[in-house]
């Protein structure tokens, strides 16, 4: 059987994963857009009980869980010319994704993130995008684009809005996890992209922001905003195919404009951290789906299993399963 192929468009960077004793998590729940905010004592000096080397990068995490679950996979993004380049290089080269799209940029660095881990081992990420900015598609690209069976797009940034329209000219399948930036921007001017989506995948945050972006939802109460169900039939009235929606330790749901299905957490063996955990379990779906015919119920299992998997092990990519031992 041919092997299905994907391209992820996007970051990806090398990772700092520090884990702080004193941090705590303040509730904050009257900002519906930060309704939880990790804290430190404001002119202190944190002591960092360890902290992990990793790869990151929401492309770049798609992209390894990709060729781990059996796609021939390739990574579209900037890199520099300095060392962490070289690193994120041969790290795609281990976990075999095909490196012959990415673009170096002479002048500024790669991507990098210093990730604070917190008390319950969910995170924040402090990131320097660095060259990612300086991405745009060649003649090669789209060419490499309309060739294969899906594209996954992750966050991006620099002239993102170009990228995006000359991206989705050209691509029969498309899954589309947007970053701040895209967020920004708005339901309204998003629609166009929104509508040429198979697959959204969003976190319950992003969903909220996106929501109340759009003429329909700026006026929608908490009540309405907290309920995923609500969530899910609003961004799919905005036009992608499939919407996905994960909400941290209460699972995920799918809505496909006929039904809604959910899937709750598969615990982790252990708890390291959170790092990666949605491009794990947004990737995963997408995989999933091919592997299983469009099987939403059977992708949804597959994506709780990876994210639990990731949990397990500090960093983005080190806990991702493979065919193998799924």
């Amino acid at each position: 059987m041919r092997k299905k192929t994907i391209i992820t468009l996007g970051g990806a960077t090398e990772d700092i994963n520090i884990y702080p004793s004193e941090a705590i998590v303040i509730n904050n729940s009257k900002d519906i857009l930060r309704q939880k905010l990790l804290a430190f004592e404001y002119g202190a000096k944190i002591s960092i009980d360890t902290s992990v080397a990793t790869f990151g990068g929401g492309a770049a995490n798609a992209a390894v869980n990709f060729a781990n679950l059996g796609f021939e996979s390739s990574f579209l993004g900037v890199l520099g010319t300095d060392e962490r380049a070289k690193r994120i290089l041969n790290n795609f080269k281990t976990h075999k994704v095909n490196t012959s799209l990415v673009k170096k940029c002479l002048k500024i660095g790669t991507p990098f993130s210093i990730i604070v881990i917190g008390p319950k081992k969910e995170h924040v990420a402090f990131v320097y995008r660095g060259c990612k900015d300086k991405l745009s598609l060649s003649e090669k690209d789209k060419k490499a684009i309309a060739k294969v069976d899906w594209l996954y797009i992750t966050s991006l940034s620099g002239n993102w809005k170009k990228i995006l329209s000359q991206a989705l000219k050209e691509v029969k399948n498309v899954a589309w996890n947007p970053g701040a930036l895209q967020l920004r921007l708005g339901a309204e001017k998003l629609k166009k992209f929104l509508k040429q989506t198979t697959v959204l995948c969003l976190n319950k945050d992003e969903a909220i922001e996106l929501v109340l972006s759009s003429k329909e939802g700026k006026n929608k109460s908490r009540v309405f905003l907290n309920n995923l169900d609500n969530l899910l039939k609003a961004v799919y009235d905005l036009g992608p195919n499939i919407v996905v929606i994960t909400s941290g330790r209460e699972g995920a749901k799918v809505y496909n404009g006929e039904k809604i299905y959910s899937q709750g957490i598969i615990e982790e063996k252990k708890l390291a951290d959170t790092t990666g955990v949605g491009d794990a379990f947004n990737s995963a779906f997408i995989a999933g789906l091919e592997i299983y015919n469009q099987d939403i119920s059977k992708a949804l299992l597959l994506a709780a299993k990876n994210a639990s998997s990731v949990i397990s092990k500090p960093g983005a990519q080190n806990g991702l399963l493979t065919r193998k031992n799924l």
